[in-house]
């Protein structure tokens, strides 16, 4: 038997949601404030341990509340319920015997749903009245019998934030699982039989089917010795001891009987947690280098008299040789991670075994919710926890097929992440409807089992070599490579500062492989800009004849000029007045397939991402056409992915008085033809975009000679990138199609910028650095 789904409504953020949960582990993941903790709280509340308050009430939920209170008609009070569902197997049916709908079940679901419910709403509001006109009647009054100020409670709501507990109760109810439909969602009408009245409540029925614990985020570790002190009768006698010690110190029969209980006591300790420390071996502490830990009595005159010490952690020094007193440190000498690592090992262990020690009717299903465990932990140590967490609550014997323990893990951690994979995941994403606070909640098992396997494994291995951030960022920004990824925070500081407030994650993915991330980047319903390369290459030989439409053709002007360039000078030698000389790569003949310049006729584009994904065109001409709708993937639902492509497009170049529309193959490119005076400077040699005698020659030629500089195999890209970081960059602008694509998502998911003071910066940037590039000529001197 175990939890298979959890339906929750009206519970704060979760309106409406249902939760698959696994067999055994589980991991919800999401970003802040989407509520993964508000799961834990609910079924703390609905299993009757702690209070409700009027804030557990979802926020849309508010206005009805006030309006039933006001005897707006048609307003109702809310109701909370959580169906609760498990899977059960023949050898359970008599354990959940009282949650059979009827002696016509045939399923392998028994569910219990729990409401928080009015106990008489009528009278509720009446006390209401009550209520309000008594505070009313207690308020001064101003000449015009108006009182002076609106008391509490202004109305029900009011009202409920102090007595909600008195006018709600819980109620509990039988689910007959062949009401509902695949996705729990019960047939219009269909009312469950209540529990009300049977032998046992349904309170005492849940609690014997189903034990919940928590392992909180909050565990107040510390590195420091302080803390207020609590001046309670222990300590008020413990410190009277030790300023009298002296008088004691020679009670030698008092010392011997001391010593023999610490002894004893110590042997004791060593034998109980002998299990605890095992279990913490399997996730490598101590490991190599770290202390032992040791569990050892304090039993000495001086703090006899203080419980909280009379068994202290230590941690031995040396190897375990056996020696029956080695030397060791007291317990805040260790670091604040395995603190946090033995802590939790230590209440599992803890909560696990109360729920074994229970003789007569255990639950079969123990839960334990474990709250973001990553804390202090490095990533090795993230990675061994989670894959060993249920080895700690390993059952044996009978109790593996009678009993079950599930876990459930809230992190932030991708680390964790990495070592599970997709299917234990469950990704809580907040609703993007104007007006609403709620989230829903996404099974990705069921990605993974609706995926194409191969598209499917390559997610998975890659992002387990990438981080899995993902799941936690208000959006996605997939770029072409490495050097976009380096280089791509300070674009954005550039040209959309505003999101550096946003929650962004960076993937380096490849135009080649960008389209494999469509199912997972509309699964999650993720804002996403895709940052990728024209990637042009030579087209089939009848566009090569032939033209393409809209592209220019043999004789035609400076596209087809700078193209015959790039070809006819495939076999010069580049040479740099800083150089003896320059080896480079011929380029490649005209054979479809093979990259060539992009403004070459009939030009296709290899780049999988532009071809599958957006905005699905073949040519370079095509993509040059493509408009912003083209580029855009939009919203069919509120919650639906928003998707936008960014690549290269033909942007005026100027060079010794011409001027021409170009556009680069690559970023690389791209980036020297629109800042070509700046990257021409004999300073920016160690951008490798330098052109030998760049002064002899026109655009055309310059254009193909970087481009083929771009393609030689000597040329490196990392390099690049490390040698542009290290330039200013207020000398530099970003390539428009990059700056332009990072303004829409700054458009769509940054918050917008504060009043300005004054007018200084109040224009908008339109790429650039804060000032303006200037442009410098070959000669170092700044262009007029």
């Amino acid at each position: 038997m175990h939890l298979k789904k959890l339906a929750i409504r009206n519970f704060r953020r979760l309106q409406d949601v249902v939760i698959d949960f696994a067999s055994d582990i589980s991991i919800f993941v999401g970003a802040n404030n989407s509520g993964k903790t508000s799961v834990g709280h609910a079924l703390q509340l609905f299993t009757g341990h702690g209070r409700f308050s009027i804030h557990d009430f979802s926020a849309e939920l508010w206005p009805s509340i006030i309006a039933f209170g006001a005897g707006e008609e048609g307003a109702a009070l809310p109701t909370l319920e959580v169906d609760i569902w498990l899977e059960i197997g023949a050898e359970d049916v008599h354990r959940a015997i009282d949650l059979l709908p009827s002696l016509a079940w045939d399923s392998t679901l028994v569910g219990m749903r729990v409401a928080y419910t009015p106990i008489d709403p009528e009278a509720t509001r009446a006390r209401y009245a009550e209520a309000r006109e008594r505070s009313l009647a207690a308020v001064d009054k101003d000449e015009h019998d108006v009182p002076v100020f609106d008391p509490a409670p202004r109305h029900l709501r009011d009202y409920l934030r102090e007595h909600l507990n008195d006018e709600y109760e819980l109620r509990y109810f039988i689910l007959d699982p062949a009401k509902f439909d695949a996705n729990m969602v019960a047939e219009v009408g269909y009312v469950p039989a209540s529990l009300a009245g049977r032998d046992r409540g349904g309170r005492e029925i849940l609690s014997g089917i189903l034990r919940i614990d928590f392992l909180n985020a909050q565990r107040h570790l510390s590195d420091s010795p302080g803390g207020a002190r609590a001046e309670d009768l222990s300590r008020v006698l413990s410190r009277f001891y030790g300023r009298n010690l002296e008088q004691k110190g020679e009670d030698l029969d008092a010392l011997r009987a001391l010593a023999a209980s610490e002894v004893s006591l110590n042997q004791h300790l060593e034998r109980v947690f002998e299990p605890t420390l095992r279990s913490l071996a399997k996730l490598g502490y101590p490991g190599l280098s770290n202390p032992r830990m040791m569990i050892r009595s304090a039993l000495d005159p001086a703090q006899i008299m203080s419980s909280r010490d009379g068994a202290l952690v230590h941690y031995a020094l040396g190897p375990d040789d056996g020696a029956p007193d080695p030397p060791t440190l007291p317990d805040r000498y260790n670091g604040l991670g395995f603190k946090n690592l033995i802590f939790m090992v230590v209440e599992l262990l803890d909560l696990h075994a109360q729920w074994l020690a229970i003789e007569e009717n255990r639950p079969p299903v123990h839960l334990i919710f474990i709250e973001e465990p990553e804390a202090h932990l490095h990533a090795q140590l993230q990675q061994a926890f989670i894959r060993k967490v249920m080895d700690i609550l390993s059952l044996k014997g009978a109790d593996r097929t009678a009993y079950t323990s599930q876990v459930v893990v809230t992190t932030h951690s991708t680390h964790i992440l990495y070592e599970r994979g997709f299917q234990p995941i469950r990704y809580f994403r907040r609703s993007r409807a104007e007006a609403t606070s709620t989230s829903d909640i996404l099974n990705l098992s069921v990605f993974y089992d609706s995926t194409d396997a191969g598209v499917r494994t390559f997610l998975e291995r890659y992002l387990k070599l990438a981080h899995c951030d993902l799941f936690f960022a208000d959006a996605a920004v997939l770029v072409e490579g490495n050097v976009e990824r380096l280089l791509l925070p300070q674009m954005i500081e550039t040209a959309a500062p505003r999101l550096q407030s946003s929650y962004l994650t960076i993937l380096e993915i490849g135009g080649a492989f960008g389209y494999r991330f469509k199912a997972l980047i509309e699964f999650l319903g993720l804002t996403t800009l895709i940052i990728t390369d024209l990637d042009s290459v030579f087209g089939p030989l009848d566009q090569l004849e032939a033209g393409v439409e809209g592209t220019a053709t043999a004789g035609d002007g400076p596209v087809q000029a700078v193209g015959d360039a790039a070809v006819a000078d495939a076999d010069d030698e580049d040479e740099d007045e800083d150089e003896d000389e320059e080896a480079t790569d011929q380029l490649p003949a005209e054979k479809p397939g093979k990259a060539c310049i992009a403004g070459h006729p009939g030009a296709a584009t290899s780049n999988q991402t532009l071809l599958q994904w957006l905005p699905k065109c073949g040519t370079v001409a095509e993509l040059w056409e493509a408009t912003a709708d083209d580029k855009t993937q939009v919203r069919a639902n509120d919650n639906d992915a928003l998707v936008r492509v960014a690549y290269q497009c033909r942007t005026d170049v100027t060079w010794g008085g011409d001027t021409l529309s170009l556009a680069g193959r690559t970023l690389e490119e791209a980036f020297a033809l629109e800042n070509l005076d700046w990257c021409q400077h004999k300073d920016r040699k160690p951008l490798q975009l330098r052109i030998a005698k760049n002064d002899e020659k026109d655009l055309c030629e310059l254009a193909s000679r970087i481009h083929k500089r771009v393609q030689a195999k000597s040329f490196s890209k990392t390099d690049f990138a490390l040698a542009l970081l290290a330039e200013d960059p207020a000398t530099w602008v970003v390539p428009e199609y990059i700056a332009a694509g990072l303004r829409w998502l700054e458009a769509e998911i940054a918050p917008p910028d504060p009043e300005p003071d004054d007018e200084e910066g109040a224009e908008g940037v339109t790429g650039g650095g804060p000032d303006a590039p200037a442009a410098l000529e070959p000669d170092g001197e700044v262009a007029a």
